[in-house]
């Protein structure tokens, strides 16, 4: 009974196994089953690429989409290729399949199964147009099927000239005024006998680059910024997000910088200035009408300084939007709007010290006036004297400014101020006419709620 009861498990395993065979065997066969009837056809994510603008001769992001197969047989590509073949500049694989430019831009034989899926990646290098302002570049991606039908994607993109410079190294005064943008890749160097001027022109910093400045730095009407011209989600431009570059710093040998109607934006540190002899007769930093806006780091950074700001904002930074280290500093109707939204934390709106580190800074004079400190927390302003110590100076002052912190007893020191706290009616983003932190748009504009009007860096 026992040999006889094995011999029977094995023959039961025996057609079980051939039975599974045949239905393995058989769904294989369906599933290599190819058509080339004119009615099946290729379902795409998207019916076309659209690529941000992107500066010419310098490749753009990868850019994809899916290509399905939704029919119940599998479908041949005789080709897939480009209809300019490398006239526009763009680079495409299809399944792992480059269309190699130099050899006619096309990728032949390839298959997409019943119910399966392919991936293509698009890029842009495109060449230079020799035009002023962006150019269209157009281009479709043609799938030709076995059953000759053909089906595209259309790819389309702008293209702008730029100078492109590696690095730049100024050794004597220079002017760089320029419609045309300027790419820097490495960054920029002032040396101490030389001035860098700056006016009517935008830089676009790559990622690490910045200025460095041992001499001095000039700009009027200079806009400084991230070289990203495409964008991190479909509503969010690389422009809105801080650290896209390194920032400008002012190193102790620097002295009579001067920017004005100028915007820094979206650095890791807008601007350093390291510390340096206090002179009376040359001012370290003079900033009017200018703004340093969305900072990885500290907006605007100064130690042992005479810095005078005048008309200018300092917004939304991970670390302080300004931080005086002792020195000297005067603000008139600056607006310093902490509304940083980026990471899980953020600085003050306004520090000043007089130490930096653990040494004595003395502050000589922090004076602000008809200006606006404000932000999310309930307490933006910090200032803050070195415990123990009475040879350095903590002198400071303000007066017709409305400020984000608990009210000081001190009406020798603070003259007609509006101490805001979270209680207030109007307070915060209120004041302002945009602050969306989720698009990160803003408008520091004063919104007709506002109860600091005649205050901050807008006249209205």
């Amino acid at each position: 009974m026992k040999v006889r009861f094995i011999i029977k498990m094995k023959r039961i395993f025996l057609y079980l196994f051939i039975i599974c065979a045949c239905a393995w065997t058989a769904a294989c066969s369906d599933d290599d089953k190819f058509t080339t009837s004119p009615t099946a056809l290729l379902t795409f994510s998207v019916d076309s690429v659209k690529m941000d603008t992107v500066f010419s001769t310098v490749g753009s992001r990868t850019y994809d989409f899916w290509v399905y197969n939704h029919s119940s047989r599998g479908v041949r590509l005789q080709s897939v290729h480009l209809r300019q073949g490398n006239q526009t500049g763009f680079r495409v694989n299809v399944d792992g399949s480059y269309l190699d430019n130099a050899l006619g831009s096309v990728a032949n034989d390839l298959e997409v199964r019943s119910g399966d899926s392919i991936r293509v990646f698009v890029e842009l290098t495109a060449p230079r147009n020799n035009q002023p302002v962006p150019q269209l570049i157009e281009d479709q991606l043609i799938f030709t099927l076995e059953s000759g039908r053909q089906q595209y994607v259309t790819l389309w993109g702008h293209s702008w000239d730029a100078l492109i410079c590696d690095s730049i190294i100024v050794r004597r005064d220079t002017l760089i005024q320029s419609t045309t943008p300027i790419v820097v890749m490495k960054g920029i160097r002032v040396d101490s006998a030389a001035t860098l001027s700056l006016k009517n022109t935008t830089l676009y910093f790559h990622d690490r680059a910045g200025i460095d400045v041992y001499g001095t730095l000039v700009a009027d009407s200079a806009v400084l910024r991230g070289d990203r011209l495409d964008r991190i989600f479909s509503y969010l431009p690389y422009d809105r997000l801080p650290g896209q570059w390194r920032g400008v710093r002012f190193f102790p040998s620097s002295y009579e910088n001067m920017l004005v109607a100028t915007q820094i934006r979206n650095a890791e540190d807008g601007i350093v200035c390291d510390s340096s002899a206090l002179l009376t007769d040359k001012q370290r930093l003079y900033m009017e009408r200018s703004a340093v806006h969305n900072s990885s780091g500290t907006g605007l950074r100064a130690i042992n300084s005479w810095v005078g700001l005048l008309r200018c904002l300092f917004s939304n930074a991970a670390g302080d939007c300004v931080a005086f280290y002792g020195g000297a500093v005067v603000m008139d109707r600056c607006t310093l709007a902490q509304f940083n939204a980026v990471g899980s934390g953020r600085g003050a709106a306004l520090r000043f010290t007089n130490f930096h580190g653990n040494a004595p800074c003395s502050l000589h004079q922090m004076m602000m006036t008809n200006s606006i400190v404000t932000g999310y927390d309930a307490d933006v302003v910090m200032g803050e004297a070195l415990e123990g110590d009475s040879t350095a100076a903590f002198s400071y002052y303000f007066e017709n400014c409305l400020l984000r912190t608990p009210a000081l007893e001190d009406t020798v020191n603070c003259k007609n101020i509006i101490w805001e706290t979270p209680k207030d009616s109007v307070q915060g983003e209120q004041h302002f006419r945009t602050v969306e932190s989720h698009d990160m748009i803003y408008d520091f504009h004063l919104d007709s709620l506002s109860n600091a009007k005649g205050w901050g860096c807008y006249d209205d």
